[in-house]
């Protein structure tokens, strides 16, 4: 046999061992990109997943207290809202006549003005008004023309420190002699001077402002003058004939921050913040601001929430 004749049988299986080799090529990168992660790449998965959650737990605590904030600011909002339109509705028509009384606060407690007193602290206000009330005989008899008032409560019960508003009603018949339930006359135009401390209890006056805890108020003179006194310097008392307008500060704490103070934090957050002493305009609405970041006593959580407000109320020239 010659040397470069091959046998059938040799080529046969230098055939299949070529398509083995082959076969193995192919399989093998498959078998390497199946196998199992290693220990390093698992420990790298669960890091990346971890730092995942961690990251999706923090936007879901920022968003929850951004909106926690803006229900807080919108409560605020919406309690010196509700107070201030319905100040702007009594206001309007205040019976301004220089033979009516007032309930007013002045720098001076002048003899011929019984009725003006210095106030520290919480203001209060009552005047004559031709908004429509109920009678204080039946509860249920209209009169055209009320008493109203403004005031912050101060007691130790849990309704202290809220602001109130009196609505009552007149009767103007010019010759009733009806009394109320309590032996007063149905008219508080013959009442002796207005005790603004009214108990609570069977008292006219309603909450307005679950969480209005401080209310200030000064004037606009008509030669742009502001004052705590609400006539000229050199005049001397004229109810409200001098008055352009009546500008009112409050302070809101909202419900959810008020429950972390006690009444007597409220009180004496309201008692630090200061009473109108000849600032500028805007100027007791940054006092009062300074007060509130510079308090170290109360929780600062309740005292970031404290929102401040001011509004001026033009008044109708009147019959004076």
């Amino acid at each position: 046999m010659m040397l470069d004749e091959a046998s059938p049988t040799a080529v046969e299986a230098a055939v299949s061992a070529a398509k083995f080799s082959a076969v193995q090529a192919t399989r093998l990168p498959l078998q390497h990109r199946c196998r199992a992660f290693t220990l390093a790449e698992l420990l790298v998965s669960m890091g990346v997943l971890v730092m995942l959650t961690l990251l999706a737990t923090q936007l879901l605590n920022s968003a929850a207290k951004i909106i926690t904030l803006g229900h807080k600011q919108m409560d605020a909002d919406s309690q010196a809202r509700e107070l201030f339109d319905r100040m702007a509705i009594d206001f309007a028509q205040m019976v301004r006549r220089s033979d009516v009384d007032y309930y007013l606060k002045s720098s001076t407690t002048a003899n011929d003005c019984t009725l003006c007193t210095r106030q520290r602290g919480n203001d209060q206000i009552a005047f004559y008004s031709t908004v429509p009330g109920w009678s204080a005989i039946t509860g249920a008899q209209q009169s055209p023309v009320s008493i109203i008032g403004y005031r912050i409560h101060v007691s130790a019960d849990t309704l202290s420190n809220r602001m109130e508003r009196l609505g009552e009603a007149l009767v103007w018949n010019g010759a009733t002699s009806d009394t109320r339930s309590d032996g007063k006359p149905a008219s508080v135009i013959f009442w002796a001077p207005l005790n603004p401390w009214a108990s609570v209890t069977n008292s006219p006056f309603d909450i307005i402002g679950h969480d209005v805890f401080r209310f200030e108020y000064r004037y606009l003179l008509k030669n742009g003058d502001l004052s705590a006194t609400p006539w000229y310097a050199t005049s001397s008392v004229r109810g409200l004939q001098d008055v352009s307008a009546i500008i009112v500060n409050i302070a809101v704490i909202d419900p959810k921050s008020r429950a972390l103070l006690s009444n007597s934090d409220v009180a004496a957050l309201a008692e630090d913040l200061a009473d109108y002493g000849g600032q500028s305009p805007g100027g007791l609405l940054a006092a009062w601001r300074a007060s509130v970041d510079g308090n170290t006593t109360l929780p600062r959580t309740a005292l970031s929430s404290v929102r401040l407000y001011e509004r001026s109320f033009y008044l109708s020239p009147g019959s004076l």
